[in-house]
């Protein structure tokens, strides 16, 4: 349990230091270092793991969030852009679509696949359901700041 709450310290610090050297990403980095917190507590990483993990998760989410927003921002905007468009248009966009989708799917396996060698099953099988949890919250979260803020204007 100790090794638990220096390992949190540890990577709470480490992320909340790159939050200060990038002022624009100050929110971004707050989720970040919260969602780190979040899946170590809630997978009970140990410190071995997470400094196995950590590394391997991070770039399966840089490599999802390039795809993200690189390309699947840009063929739901071509979607809505063009409603009316033609079938060969529609056909182009589909192969675009699946294509992004498919290489999503294709990251997510890999991660599990590479993280076999460094978690349990369990905890592999958990970190979908942790990541959900903390999606939920965290859209929850962002809902009553809204809720608020448009209450106070």
């Amino acid at each position: 349990m100790k090794t638990m709450k220096k390992l949190l310290s540890i990577a709470f610090l480490l992320i909340t230091t790159i939050g200060f050297a990038q002022p624009g990403g100050k929110m971004r980095e707050r989720i970040k270092s919260q969602k780190i917190a979040f899946i170590t507590e809630r997978l009970n990483l140990t410190t071995e793991e997470a400094q196995e993990f950590w590394p391997i998760y991070n770039a399966f989410e840089t490599k999802t969030e390039r795809i993200r927003s690189q390309e699947l921002r840009v063929i739901r905007q071509k979607m809505r852009q063009n409603p009316e468009m033609s079938n060969t248009e529609a056909e182009k966009i589909l192969a675009n679509l699946m294509d992004a989708e498919d290489r999503m799917y294709q990251a997510k396996v890999n991660l599990f696949n590479t993280l076999k060698d460094v978690l349990p099953a369990k905890k592999i099988i958990q970190l979908n359901a942790v990541e959900d949890e903390f999606n939920k919250k965290l859209l929850e979260r962002l809902r009553d700041f809204r809720d608020k803020r448009q209450k106070r204007n």
